[in-house]
């Protein structure tokens, strides 16, 4: 497995199909790791150079020594595209992953050739409930947060249809580090882009999961209200929509990416350029 060893870190990343192609990012969700965007990174390797890791205190990258912020988050990106020799590259985060999505869009414009932001806000939750998690998790381990996680992540139809893929994802984030868990709903806990959104000029592609009660399609439609000519998405998932709704959300990421703002209305139940 290829590591990134940063100042204080370690980071895993895989990369799939050719240099030589444009590249796009993948960030993952609180509690998930990279293989989240299998589907995704198949699809798109036909064209793309694509690029994933697992956030620190992820999957197979360490915590590091100090606790993160979105920043640091967002710098460890950088540093990745830095090591692999990549100028600029399309990025796409979901949750968590959707503001260091913003983040970059904010500090790093000249980085990014477009930029999609799924199941997202520029301020999720609230400090008392991430610190709430936080210390839970670290009294107790994450076996009381992944016992709710289906829930939040997927609507019952899905949960119903798919068990094996709500078993595995959930076990999964059973496995992760307490340590590194905490630290990043500790980042979240200050994690508040809501002055900052309108700085974005990048191409944006907001997308929102219909049924996802964490971060709502309120929430993508704001971000397109700041974000100047975002377009938003909506689908019929809840808050992990890529793997929910995986081939509608990776047709509208390849539909963006080719066009930057060609998306296929077909794919998405609501559609808007701007606020709805």
């Amino acid at each position: 497995m290829p590591f990134l060893d940063l100042d204080d870190a370690r980071l895993h990343y895989r990369v799939d199909g050719n240099p030589a192609n444009p590249c796009v990012a993948l960030c993952n969700s609180l509690g998930t790791d990279l293989s989240m965007w299998d589907a995704q990174a198949a699809a798109l390797a036909s064209d793309h150079f694509v690029v994933r890791h697992d956030t620190r205190g992820h999957g197979s990258s360490t915590a590091g020594d100090a606790p993160p912020d979105i920043a640091r988050l967002g710098r460890d990106v950088l540093a990745l595209l830095d090591h692999l020799r990549i100028e600029r590259a399309a990025f796409c985060g979901i949750s968590m992953g959707g503001m260091v999505g913003q983040w970059l869009g904010i500090h790093a414009a000249p980085r990014l050739t477009h930029l999609v932001l799924a199941n997202t806000a520029a301020r999720i939750g609230t400090p008392e409930g991430w610190r709430a998690r936080a210390d839970l998790v670290r009294a107790e381990g994450l076996a009381a947060v992944a016992e709710g996680a289906a829930a939040r992540w997927f609507t019952p139809g899905f949960t119903a249809r798919e068990p094996a893929t709500v078993a595995r994802l959930t076990a999964a984030l059973r496995g992760q580090d307490p340590r590194g868990y905490a630290a990043c709903c500790e980042a979240l806990a200050v994690a508040d882009l809501r002055t900052q959104a309108a700085d974005i000029r990048v191409p944006t592609l907001v997308v929102a999961g219909e049924h996802d009660p964490v971060t709502t399609v309120a929430d993508g439609a704001w971000l397109c209200q700041q974000i100047p000519g975002a377009v938003l998405a909506t689908l019929p998932a809840s808050h992990i929509s890529n793997i929910e709704a995986d081939a509608a959300f990776t047709a509208l990421v390849r539909d963006f990416l080719h066009g930057a703002r060609a998306v296929d209305t077909t794919l998405a139940p609501s559609l808007a350029v701007g606020a709805p």
